[in-house]
């Protein structure tokens, strides 16, 4: 019998995630006049903005097992705005790129996408993050029909090619890589059901 997750418990549950989302956000508002991303900061703070969004699409995978351990399906509900959140900071990472790193020299840009696989990784994940959020308006889930869980099962897909992304972005170091890679297998695996349906709707 599924276990009740009451009004005020979800609505509080949704504030954190919006809070939780946001402060570190909001701290770096602090932390880069400080000086606290180190000597190079638009390497660091391009870093941590992708992590970020790493961690929050894993957020996103992890709800629904954790949903039918707890036996709390209106926790699924909070897929939605952590998949927003997820865009977010995919967004302002790819723009901190853009913008920083490169100064919007839009020749160079298009030479780096050319010649490094993993900004090219990246760029389909960041557009493969907007195809998802801009569908999750609601009359656009209804006007797709059966048609949106097939569109969003590609979310199956954008952690597997951020992790790659992430770790073939490491100029050293292969540990902090893998185990976000470890992570994503690990969550997958338990959505395995869903998946083999998933892919399932393809034939």
């Amino acid at each position: 019998m599924p276990a009740t997750l009451h009004k005020p418990v979800a609505g509080a549950l949704h504030i954190a995630v919006h809070i939780g989302a946001l402060l570190p956000l909001v701290w770096l508002v602090y932390a880069i006049p400080r000086g606290a991303l180190g000597g190079d900061p638009v390497k660091e703070l391009i870093h941590y903005l992708g992590l970020g969004a790493l961690r929050l699409l894993l957020l996103t995978l992890l709800v629904s097992p954790l949903a039918r351990v707890l036996k709390m399906p209106r926790l699924n509900r909070l897929r939605r705005p952590l998949g927003l959140w997820c865009f977010a900071w995919a967004s302002v990472h790819f723009a901190t790129w853009l913008a920083l790193d490169l100064a919007f020299a839009w020749t160079l840009i298009g030479e780096e996408l050319v010649k490094r696989t993993y900004i090219l990784l990246g760029f389909s994940v960041w557009l493969i993050l907007a195809a998802l959020a801009i569908t999750s308006i609601p009359w656009l889930v209804r006007a797709l029909g059966r048609r949106w869980k097939q569109l969003h099962g590609l979310i199956y897909v954008v952690v597997i090619l951020g992790c790659i992304h992430f770790w073939w972005s490491q100029k050293s170091g292969w540990l902090e890589p893998a185990l976000y890679l470890a992570l994503a297998g690990l969550l997958l695996w338990l959505r395995r059901e869903k998946i083999r349906r998933w892919l399932g709707g393809f034939a």
